[in-house]
């Protein structure tokens, strides 16, 4: 079904994810856990949570497997989100309108798992490679190797470690004194993910030339706080403004408070409202700091967000 495992499609601290195809011709996601997941503690988790969801916006979990001390998840596929949004050759196979659409659906998604189940499920881990498009490139949130099951009477949720992709977390997963953990963190990732859809790019690249290329985000707030207008390549008007709203909504659910971000029922009003109506939230600031000859960071560790070389980038 794998042809040998021999086409990869990523990996994670949870598994590795292989394209498959099924004998009827349909392509598939297999997901085989890690080695050190043989005690089937994650395993159970994923099919149990998985197994209380339906949803068109949340992956279907087509079978499983085990064999030995192997295991293995098997959900429908046709491609990433991160193929289309991270082209390598510069081609686009989406529209912007498309794009729009998807990121609807992953937000009705998210809004489901945090209140249309009996349990609030909190995924902790919204990105690119974990939404999934059928053939009709319709999004399903896939991967719940690290979701949390919860009360949908809990608004703050206690964890052990923190969890998820860097580029995505929030702050609060690591810094308590930011806010408490809650379904606002499932917002932000969100945030990050429509950002880079919107600008088809990832939001950090520590590679870049510049500061301004460094942080998209920061520097794209500065172009809308400007008055400057957004120049996308091929699109339509409605695209632009579609594309421009959907900017505006991720500013607001990367805020670094907990509290200043919406909820996801609340995203979605915005996406799918008028978008004159979708005000600027406060800048996400960015500053630079230099490491110390001892290798020690010159901020408090509150603010840190990522280090590049001898720099530190951080949200204050």
């Amino acid at each position: 079904m794998t042809n040998n495992f021999k086409d990869k499609l990523g990996e994670g601290g949870c598994g590795t994810v292989f394209k498959g195809k099924l004998q009827s011709g349909r392509f598939v996601a297999v997901k085989m856990m890690a080695n050190s997941m043989v005690n089937d503690k994650e395993f159970i988790s994923e099919v149990a949570t998985i197994g209380r969801i339906h949803h068109v916006n949340v992956g279907q979990l087509i079978g499983f497997c085990t064999k030995g001390v192997k295991r293995a998840l098997i959900y429908e596929y046709n491609g990433s989100l991160d193929n289309y949004v991270f082209s390598q050759d510069g081609t686009v196979s989406l529209s912007y309108k498309k794009l729009f659409e998807i990121s609807i659906g992953v937000a009705r998604g998210i809004d489901y798992l945090h209140r249309g189940c009996h349990m609030q499920i909190l995924h902790f881990d919204i990105k690119p490679q974990n939404i999934l498009l059928d053939k009709n490139f319709d999004p399903k949130i896939s991967d719940f190797g690290l979701a949390k099951l919860y009360s949908r009477d809990d608004n703050v949720m206690t964890l052990t470690v923190a969890r998820g992709t860097m580029s995505y977390m929030a702050l609060e997963l690591f810094y308590k004194n930011i806010g408490r953990v809650s379904h606002k963190a499932d917002i932000y990732s969100f945030g990050m993910l429509l950002m880079e859809m919107a600008g088809r790019r990832t939001t950090l690249n520590p590679f870049a030339d510049s500061l301004s290329q460094i942080y998209f985000t920061s520097w794209i707030y500065d172009q809308f706080n400007e008055g400057k207008d957004l120049e996308i390549r091929d699109a339509t008007e409605e695209e632009t403004k579609m594309t421009k709203k959907m900017i505006v909504v991720a500013l607001r659910c990367i805020q670094m408070n907990p509290v200043d971000r919406p909820s996801m029922n609340k995203v979605i009003e915005m996406l799918e409202g008028d978008a004159d109506l979708v005000l600027m939230p406060p800048k996400p600031f960015l500053v630079r700091f230099e490491k110390n000859k001892d290798d020690e960071i010159n901020t408090s560790p509150t603010e840190a967000l990522i280090l590049s070389g001898d720099t530190i980038y951080y949200i204050s």
